[in-house]
């Protein structure tokens, strides 16, 4: 019989708190432990606000207020299948930390209201109970003020914190060479036991296709090289829709887990292979690289760069285990995947 979740985690962590929304007497006691209850605040209820992809997040409600609290386990926690390093909590907190000395980054994102290392748990601000971008895959415009919103974010974050990463605190390497598999090696391996056919009949014959093609399969070998180095940039690290959230002053960006001191092309090529993937308007694509290229002169650009990084992420996320809700089907797959190997070869 297969281990419970929380099995598994105390017999991978001993002594160390598991969040369960279903255990509350303890929740309670753990809050007051450290000290994130205050005075006569008490304990209302928790529930999930959604299906988490890596970690595991509970949206808490007490007498006087909202917060979310979010843990980081040995596991991917959508594929708890994955192993994953839990130390990415701590390496998240740190981000928020040093984002709150820049007022236009911190506005964008959740406040860091408390921080256990020991336990890989972080309580952050609750943002609102609006849902993420992933609708633009199913049909959802992203807005001319929005995607303004994203790269006004990526800039500042980029070139504010220029040479920070002297005590390698933000390498995040375990993470990264966890992405490195996903993002470049596992979806260009015809052994990787993905059943593409059942996600979209006749995939799988694509992803064949596309893993046969040397000069494509050795470019994204080289682009995965050039990600696991380290750069002068902080950089999210996953930016993309699943990482913003609807709000009444436009996006509010979470989940930095995958945060690290890189190539800044790479942030601003999540970005625009993700307005491929939902089919936004050229006219959005054009204006990501006309500002990209417009940016802060401290940096050294390659917009060729970004493109080939923006070509690997629409293949990963159509071929690799990472989907998405794509409705399209098999003919607009193929296309985005012919346009992949044309960002990726150029």
């Amino acid at each position: 019989m297969a281990m419970t979740k929380r099995a598994r985690f105390e017999s991978s962590c001993p002594g160390v708190f598991f969040l369960d929304e279903h255990n509350l007497d303890g929740l309670k006691v753990y809050l007051q432990d450290q000290a994130w209850l205050t005075g006569e605040e008490s304990l209302l209820f928790a529930s999930k606000p959604g299906e988490g992809n890596m970690n595991y997040t509970l949206r808490v409600e007490t007498s006087t207020r909202r917060m979310i609290l979010k843990q980081a386990r040995p596991w991917v926690e959508k594929y708890d299948d994955i192993a994953a390093p839990s130390e990415r909590a701590v390496v998240e907190g740190r981000f928020y930390q040093l984002i709150e000395e820049i007022p236009s980054l911190q506005v964008r994102m959740p406040r860091l209201l408390g921080f256990d290392p020991h336990s890989r748990l972080l309580m952050l601000e609750d943002v609102g109970t609006g849902s993420d971008y992933t609708g633009l895959y199913t049909g959802e415009a992203l807005t001319s003020e929005e995607l303004e919103t994203l790269i006004n974010f990526l800039i500042t974050l980029h070139t504010s914190f220029l040479g920070f990463n002297q005590d390698g605190q933000f390498s995040n390497q375990a993470m990264r060479q966890l992405n490195h598999q996903h993002i470049f090696k596992i979806p260009l391996d015809p052994e990787n036991g993905l059943d593409l056919d059942s996600i979209t009949p006749g995939l799988s014959g694509s992803a064949v296709e596309l893993s046969k093609d040397n000069d494509y399969v050795n470019a994204v070998s080289e682009l995965g090289k050039l990600y696991l180095q380290t750069g002068n940039s902080l950089l999210h690290g996953d930016f993309f829709p699943g990482s913003w959230l609807h709000s009444e002053s436009g996006p509010r960006i979470i989940d930095p887990e995958f945060c690290f001191f890189g190539p800044p092309e790479f942030d601003f090529g999540v970005l625009v292979g993700h307005l491929h993937l939902s089919n936004q308007s050229t006219e959005l694509i054009d204006r990501t690289l006309q500002a990209y290229s417009a940016s802060c002169s401290d940096l050294p650009k390659s917009t060729k760069l970004l493109q080939q990084f923006a070509g690997v992420e629409i293949m990963r996320r159509l071929i690799g285990v990472a989907q998405l809700p794509i409705s399209l089907g098999l003919g607009w797959k193929q296309e985005l995947l012919t346009q992949s190997r044309r960002l990726v070869c150029s």
